[in-house]
């Protein structure tokens, strides 16, 4: 019998993220054949992800062999760059945080982005775009935004991106850890299914039920294997985090015979109604109330709306319409026409008694050291000296975390990172703890002690509120309150029964219809960067009040023609609005001519000078406002393809105008991502106590400085991320790159174009009668 082919071969491979003080590989020796279906586990800091970036060809090691695909990428301690990208064209891979996967802002045209770097022809993209998304259950979507979705769907689209490449062998890191159990179980039938087909799955899990799926389970400690072995033929029906074993299905929400509450409402919702979106609510008219002392878990399917449920709860949201009190804290209360947001005097108080552990720990985390980022909290509430001392290491200690008190977070694991940033909160001493996927990403180990640590907090008569999709950590709780999706009203069923509690919502649904684009979405997109940008230019050439109207009048129609909405459009730039209007305005005090209208001091108000700052604030808002409409309705992709045929003359004299395109295309789609990632530093300070919402100015200013280091170690980590994406996708530039998305020029762009020149005549002759 023929041996299998070997489709990774590592021989005596090291790699060291500082220098080789310490090793994250170390001597590891590893073949994996053709076909074949791998398991690598061990825990937070094994080396699991890092051997998977080397198995995908994304990440050279500093010594050792290495050979894909029978392409030897790596030999005498050097790498074949060549030898790299004809291997990475039949791999793919799935990060562990999809968000970094996602190129673009069009789930079909992200899906597209691979096999176009293939060079695979526009007709048969098309057809692995539907494949590809029905095979992961996002089909549907083909239309909608994929960096407003959550983290369970962006998985999937990161998954079906991969897919629709069509590789030899698929590299995964934690794919389902953020996935609910049903979206879980789509994922491994879809890894079984290409199984099946003959790929080769390496797959990096924490758990153990899907190890248990593959032929071979590697495990990891300290950077080398300690164990390559063939799981047992009979796995058992699932098996947690924790080691448990529960049922396929979650039928009761938990296995405590009665509440450990006392019975005193500490958590109300009074029909609560919210929405991102006004076309898709995510609450409506939903009631619940939690007891003081209680234990519940939050559950439902991705996108139902558990993380922002847990924001309104911290005020880092405001209703729509409804009441929340917490605590005897009106959080939020309806006055008949909308929700009233908390009172800022109130603000405090709330943050004494509630602590909450969001999602994403990297983006929770913002001192230099782990011991200063877990003081944080505990000073903010008037802790000092010695007493503040002995908290932290207490904290510390609670956690396993002490050896890390002085290690920068940002140079921790994931897993460590979640550990850290759960110690922070628990420094506040909360009355209430709302943890958002406490357990995600974390070894058995990690796990493990975050669940003792739940049930002592419940013994002490602490109130937790637990997001989770693990049915196992559920059962820690008195009672589930499941997040259906599929209602549009609250439904409480069994109020009195311990076990079971429902509270059904709508939430923003992915098979949404997606209305027809706009006139202006549907322009060619070179005619429209290319006139947009004339507009722009051409408004700083305004000086009178006709121009000026005239202006203002073609940018109204061009924000009606986008269908965008003037309010979503008005506020997204609010920030650079209101800083070029408070610009603007100085010009009043000083433009001496012109007929005096007041007095400020010394200093003479004219009518000159008010037209002037009136001139200029509308000529930047113009600007903004045309920039915000071009972004708005042209994705990233289209924006890409575009620059690159403008500059594509420039290429006859070496220049790379395809990597000068991307790069561009690429700081748009994450200028959104690293300002969402600031607001999330944000609420991080301040659901820890911090000055940035209610301190004083001098306080304010101080706080938000304090957000520079995590944002700017977020940049970086995202174009790290993004580069490594980038090679997952095989992109390379260059002609052979194909396009899903034709440009062509129709008679609607030479419409457009007419109406401009129009525009661009009147203004000259505004300007000559003037």
């Amino acid at each position: 019998m023929t041996a299998p082919i070997p489709i990774a071969v590592l021989q005596n491979v090291r790699f060291s993220y500082d220098g080789g003080t310490t090793w994250a590989l170390d001597g590891v020796n590893l073949s994996i054949a053709s076909g074949e279906r791998v398991a690598i586990v061990g825990a937070n800091g094994s080396g699991k992800s890092t051997l998977g970036r080397i198995i995908a060809g994304l990440t050279a090691p500093d010594s050792g062999i290495v050979k894909l695909l029978g392409h030897s990428v790596f030999h005498d301690d050097a790498p074949n760059a060549d030898a790299y990208r004809a291997a990475r064209h039949d791999i793919g891979a799935v990060f562990q945080n999809p968000e970094d996967q996602i190129v673009t802002t069009v789930t079909e045209d992200d899906v597209a982005f691979g096999p176009e770097n293939l060079g695979i022809a526009r007709d048969r993209i098309r057809q692995r775009i539907t494949d590809a998304l029905r095979q992961v259950g996002m089909d549907g979507s083909e239309a909608m935004n994929p960096t407003r979705m959550s983290g369970g769907q962006q998985q999937r689209v990161a998954i079906a991106g991969m897919l629709a490449m069509k590789p030899r062998m698929l590299v995964l890191d934690e794919p389902t850890a953020m996935l609910d159990e049903t979206a879980r179980k789509d994922v491994m039938h879809v890894l079984a299914q290409l199984h099946d087909n003959g790929v080769t799955i390496v797959h990096i899990t924490h758990r153990e039920d899907e190890a248990a799926s593959a032929d071979r389970i590697i495990r990891m400690e300290h950077g080398r294997i300690i164990d390559d072995v063939t799981p047992p033929m009979e796995a058992p029906d699932a098996v947690t985090n924790d080691g448990s074993q529960v049922s396929s299905v979650l039928t009761t929400s938990a296995v405590s015979p009665k509440r450990s509450g006392d019975g005193t409402p500490i958590v109300t919702l009074a029909h609560v109604s919210f929405a991102y979106d006004r076309r898709f609510p995510i609450f409506q008219d939903m009631s619940l109330s939690i007891d003081a002392g209680e234990t519940v878990a939050i559950m439902g399917r991705n996108g139902c709306g558990k993380s922002t449920l847990t924001r309104l709860l911290c005020a880092l949201e405001t209703t729509d319409r409804g009441d929340i009190t917490i605590g005897g804290i009106p959080v939020a209360r309806d006055n008949g026409r909308r929700a009233v947001p908390l009172r800022r005097r109130d603000r405090h108080a709330l943050r004494e008694r509630i602590g909450y552990v969001m999602q994403h720990p990297e983006r929770q985390l913002f001192a230099e050291t782990v011991a200063q980022d877990v003081a944080y909290g505990p000073r903010n509430l008037g802790i000092h000296g010695d007493e503040l001392t002995e908290r932290v290491s207490q904290t510390l200690d609670s956690l396993g975390l002490s050896h890390l008190a002085d290690r920068s977070p940002f140079a921790l694991s994931g897993g460590q990172q979640r550990m850290v940033s759960i110690a922070g909160v628990l420094a506040c001493r909360p009355q209430i703890l709302i943890m958002d996927e406490p357990t995600s990403s974390l070894d058995a180990t990690a796990a493990q002690r975050i669940h003792t640590l739940i049930a002592d907090l419940k013994a002490q008569g602490v109130t937790v509120i637990i997001v989770t999709h693990d049915a196992a950590e559920a059962r820690l709780a008195d009672r589930v309150i499941m997040l259906d999706g599929r209602d549009s009203k609250s439904n409480d069923r069994n109020r009195d029964d311990s076990t079971v509690t429902s509270a059904v919502t709508s939430t923003i649904a992915t098979t949404a219809v997606v209305a027809r684009p706009s006139f202006i979405t549907m322009l060619d997109p070179r005619v429209k960067m290319v006139l947009f940008l004339i507009m722009m230019f051409t408004a700083f050439a305004i000086g009178t009040p006709l121009q000026l109207a005239l202006a203002a009048i073609v940018v109204a129609a061009i924000l009606a023609a986008s269908r965008l909405g003037p309010l979503s459009v008005l506020h997204s730039v609010r920030v650079l609005l209101a800083l070029f209007v408070i610009m603007s305005a100085l010009n009043v005090f000083f433009v001496r001519t012109g007929t005096p209208l007041a007095h400020i001091g010394p200093i003479p108000i004219t009518d000159d000078g008010l037209w002037t700052a009136l001139v200029y604030a509308g000529r930047l808002a113009l600007v903004v406002i045309l920039g915000a409409i071009l972004l708005g309705t042209t994705t990233p992709v289209r924006l890409t393809d575009a620059f690159e045929s403008l500059l594509s003359p420039l290429s006859r004299f070496g220049m790379h105008t395809s990597e000068i395109a991307l790069t561009m295309s690429l700081a748009l789609r994450f200028i959104p991502t690293l300002t969402r990632e600031m607001q999330d530093v944000i609420d991080a300070q301040s659901a820890r106590g911090g000055s940035v919402e209610s301190g004083s100015p001098a306080h304010r200013i101080r706080a938000l400085t304090a957000i520079i280091v995590p944002v700017f170690a977020g940049a970086l980590r995202h174009a790290d991320n993004l580069g490594l994406a980038l090679d997952a996708r095989s992109y390379e530039g260059g002609s052979h790159r194909t396009h899903y998305r034709l440009m062509r020029v129709s008679g609607r762009d030479i419409a457009f174009a007419g109406a401009v020149i129009v525009y661009l005549a009147g203004l000259v002759t505004l300007a000559l009668i003037a």
